[in-house]
């Protein structure tokens, strides 16, 4: 393993070396997260995704790099051993960016979030991240005030997520006008549609549309030569409609999920996880079918990307 970034004289972000190699040779690298291994699969199901996962964005000529904090090590690509750790540890922690320092600090390890992953591959020279859905501004904001963390990182870093969308579970239109005002790039790839994660259209549109990677090296490229503020670009990939869970299901299922959490009194951080889960087992798996088939091609998509961006 390869040690950079230096705090206080203490080595903190840890680059594998065949990920290191890569982008010092400017070869392509495609972040993933750490959360769907962790908390997002059940055993041993989680481990087998976490390496078919990497094999994807190996088949696309891209070098996969899964973030994880590992006894207070943040870690930009990970081994076999690594990642059975995240898969198969009891008491893996889930990691948003603000608990960064506290988990090095503490010695913890855990799983990355969207937020996390972003900043870490970012602060390690990684340009392009796939992940499944976007958090986003959640239902009834205007009591809770809940917003996902994932927006206001992604306002100030420069990295291109592809991605299905935000989760449906969320309110979609809130969370677009929210990214419009953090000044975040959203573009649909190959629609103009915003996908709803599970499905392939939320209902709402997006302004513009990209139709290759190339394209999408193309906006990334622009992003610099501009000198922008750092800010992320947004690639909304829909799931293919005959692999997204049945519209109609997905809303019948949801209104009782949402029901549910209501009548459970359940708040905060625990919303997503608990209505996710009724998803899950309220639909037969299909849910989880349609999750897993989205980021399969969010992840094969992302290594074209990094392709187009190295090569051009």
């Amino acid at each position: 393993m390869r040690e950079d970034r230096q705090t206080g004289g203490t080595r903190v972000l840890v680059v594998s070396e065949e990920v290191g190699e890569a982008l010092a040779a400017r070869r392509p690298v495609v972040a993933l997260e750490s959360t769907i291994i962790a908390h997002g699969l059940p055993r041993p199901r989680n481990f087998q995704v976490a390496v078919e996962l990497e094999e994807a964005v190996r088949a696309e000529g891209a070098v996969p790099a899964t973030v994880a904090v590992l006894d207070g090590r943040p870690h930009v690509g990970l081994g076999k051993e690594q990642s059975e750790r995240i898969a198969n540890e009891d008491g893996i922690r889930k990691l948003g960016h603000r608990d960064l320092p506290l988990a090095v600090a503490s010695g913890a390890s855990g799983a990355t979030t969207v937020s996390a992953t972003a900043l870490l591959a970012s602060l390690a020279g990684v340009r392009v991240f796939a992940t499944g859905g976007l958090g986003g501004v959640h239902r009834e904001w205007t009591v809770s005030q809940d917003e996902s963390a994932d927006l206001a990182l992604l306002a100030s870093t420069r990295i291109t997520v592809v991605c299905a969308g935000v989760k449906s579970i969320l309110d979609v239109p809130a969370t677009l006008q929210r990214l419009e005002t953090l000044g975040v790039a959203v573009a649909g790839y190959g629609t103009d549609r915003f996908p709803g994660f599970y499905l392939a259209d939320s209902g709402h549109p997006v302004d513009w549309t990209l139709d290759t990677p190339e394209q999408v090296a193309d906006v990334m490229r622009a992003q610099d030569a501009l000198r922008l503020p750092p800010s992320a670009l947004v690639v909304a990939r829909p799931v293919p409609e005959d692999e997204q869970l049945d519209p109609e299901l997905h809303a019948r299922v949801l209104g009782e999920a949402l029901r549910a959490c209501e009548a459970a009194g359940v708040s905060g951080q625990a919303v997503t996880p608990f209505l996710l889960d009724h998803l899950v087992r309220h639909t037969d798996g299909a849910s989880l079918r349609a999750n897993l088939a989205a980021v399969r091609g969010n992840v094969r998509l992302a290594g074209r990307v990094a392709a187009a961006w190295t090569g051009g």
